[in-house]
C-alpha cells in the first residue's frame, strides 16, 4: 500500500473529553500562527522605523515558538504532512520559473 503522508509515530495519549497534551500544543500552535499572520501585516505597514524593529523581535520570537511547537507536534506523530508526487512538484517549479522570468536580468 503507498501510503503519501509523512508522519512520525504517535505517541499515545489518553483519550478523553479532557483535553490532554496533544490538544493543548495543537491550540499553541494554531494561536502561534494566527499571531505571526498578524505580526507579518503589521510588519508591512509599520513606518516607524523603530517600532518596526521591536515588532520584527517580537515576530521572529513568535515565529521560532511556533516552529518549536511544530517540531513537537510532529516527533510526537500528532501532525502529519501530505508527499507531493512528482507533477505537483513539476508544476510548482513551473509556476515560481515562471514568476522569476518576469523579473528583469541584473
Amino acid at each position: 500500500m503507498h501510503t503519501s503522508k509523512v508522519q512520525n509515530p504517535e505517541t499515545p495519549i489518553e483519550k478523553t473529553p479532557k483535553l490532554n497534551d496533544r490538544d493543548i500544543i495543537n491550540d499553541f500552535l494554531a494561536t502561534e500562527k494566527y499571531m505571526t499572520d498578524g505580526y507579518s501585516t503589521a510588519l508591512n505597514e509599520a513606518s516607524n522605523h523603530t517600532f518596526y524593529e521591536n515588532l520584527l523581535q517580537i515576530f521572529t520570537e513568535t515565529q521560532n515558538q511556533q516552529r518549536h511547537l511544530y517540531n513537537l507536534m510532529f516527533k510526537n506523530g500528532w501532525y502529519s504532512l501530505e508527499k507531493a508526487d512528482q507533477q505537483q512538484i513539476d508544476q510548482a517549479v513551473q509556476q515560481f520559473t515562471g514568476y522569476l522570468n518576469q523579473f528583469p536580468a541584473n
